[in-house]
């Protein structure tokens, strides 16, 4: 059994993480399934998904932070459309995570949230979730 849904994401600067842990949840809970996993999934090149602590802000500043010494976005880039900085951000953290299913809950550990990496907004953006299992 499965079951897609889309959550829509609206950013409001060009770099924002979004904790959608609670969307993604209540997906969980009403596709009925018990058992099993959700794959979320961020169909955007200058976007990603990962999953950190939610408990404490500092930790995605802390990120935001390295990334940003990593891959300036004022650097000299071949790509000309002025987001090259978001494409290689998108691309180290990843479109995608699998969580699994226990009980028609996310099985994460207690600090654990997912967000939604924004890294060319401010956008309205689109991540599905899928569930699959029994």
């Amino acid at each position: 059994m499965a079951q897609k849904s889309i959550i829509e994401v609206s950013t409001k600067s060009k770099t924002d993480w979004i904790d959608i842990t609670k969307a993604v949840q209540e997906q969980v809970e009403s596709s009925g399934i018990k058992e099993g996993i959700a794959v979320v999934y961020v169909p955007h090149t200058t976007a990603g998904i990962t999953i950190n602590e939610h408990a404490d802000p500092a930790v995605v500043a802390d990120i935001n932070d390295k990334l940003a010494d990593l891959i300036p976005a004022d650097r000299s880039y071949s790509h000309t459309e002025g987001n090259s900085d978001g494409h290689i951000k998108a691309s180290l953290i990843g479109t995608s995570q699998t969580i699994f299913i226990s009980n028609k809950e996310l099985e994460l550990g207690t600090w654990q949230g997912i967000f939604f990496c924004e890294f060319d907004g401010p956008r309205n953006r689109k991540v599905y979730v899928k569930v699959l299992g029994n």
